[in-house]
């Protein structure tokens, strides 16, 4: 059967997208098309080149995920690390990042959003200078860009540009330049995409989240300075979408829990990257054992 998916942000925790896809893969369900912010905007676009969960699993435990960064070895040195945040708004550039992902993708045969079939792809960033949400392609025209000639890598990176970790993207058009960051800013689980109040769905959609559900969600501590900004940063990723996310959504996503992992924890054991895969793939089999549609 096929269904429509949605995936978090969560930075390295998004191995655990892969495994709750394997879950749904077993299942026997087909995504017909796919969202997501940051990591899971990663994961969203290699199951749009058809990529399997198998091979996806296989493609992480290969790759070093440290590795994916860019090579800089003053960032080792406190001056020139908050030195480059300052001036470059960001330790890694994110060109590594991008290059990765666009190999995978041109090995499938998907180079820009004209390689996959309408709709198919759709993902969130942030755009700082205007001040606002972008979905991705499809706002591109408001840039004056044509979304069908816009590189998908290049669309994934902006989306997982995190904050101060990686330098924003510049998005360039006919009224200047445009700063993007990480999507998760303002809508870290996009499941408004697909699944929208008084709107009939034209499949069943199932939104993945690398998190609690909203029961069993553990309250931010602000005890000092540094838990004030993990907790305001944490707040303005979720607050949108968990408004958002009523019971009646609830029964669609797999929630999966992850604490343990930093969302930049970029070295990660072999050991704990499959951990985080059958923890994902755990939770989306208990879910499929209940989800009805």
């Amino acid at each position: 059967m096929d269904i429509d998916g949605v995936f978090s942000g969560g930075g390295v925790k998004g191995l655990a997208l892969i495994g709750a896809y394997q879950a749904i893969e077993e299942r026997g369900l087909r995504f017909k098309r796919v969202a997501g912010t940051s990591a899971g905007a990663i994961v969203a676009a290699f199951i749009a080149a058809g990529y399997s969960s198998n091979e996806l699993k296989d493609i992480m435990e290969e790759v070093s995920i440290k590795k994916l960064l860019d090579t800089n070895a003053a960032i080792s040195i406190p001056f020139i690390k908050w030195f480059r945040i300052y001036y470059r708004l960001g330790l890694y550039k994110g060109a590594v990042l991008e290059n990765w992902i666009e190999q995978k993708l041109k090995a499938r045969g998907i180079y820009t959003f004209a390689d996959l079939p309408e709709k198919s792809l759709r993902v969130i960033a942030s755009d700082l200078s205007n001040g606002r949400l972008l979905v991705l392609p499809d706002d591109l025209e408001e840039y004056g860009i044509a979304p069908e000639t816009f590189p998908v890598a290049r669309a994934i990176r902006m989306s997982a540009s995190l904050p101060y970790f990686f330098e924003p993207v510049k998005l360039r058009s006919l009224e200047g330049i445009s700063l993007l960051v990480d999507g998760g800013v303002l809508s870290n689980f996009p499941m408004w995409l697909f699944d929208r109040e008084n709107v009939k769905k034209i499949r069943p959609v199932i939104g993945v989240k690398l998190s609690h559900n909203s029961i069993e969600r553990p309250k931010n501590k602000v005890n000092n300075a540094l838990e004030l900004y993990s907790a305001l940063f944490q707040t303005m990723k979720d607050a949108h979408d968990s408004r958002y996310i009523s019971r009646k959504h609830e029964k669609n996503i797999i929630f999966i829990p992850t604490e343990g992992v930093q969302t930049t924890e970029f070295e990660l054991s072999k050991e704990k990257k499959i951990e985080l895969f059958q923890m994902g793939k755990y939770q989306g089999e208990l879910f499929l054992k209940k989800w009805t549609y």
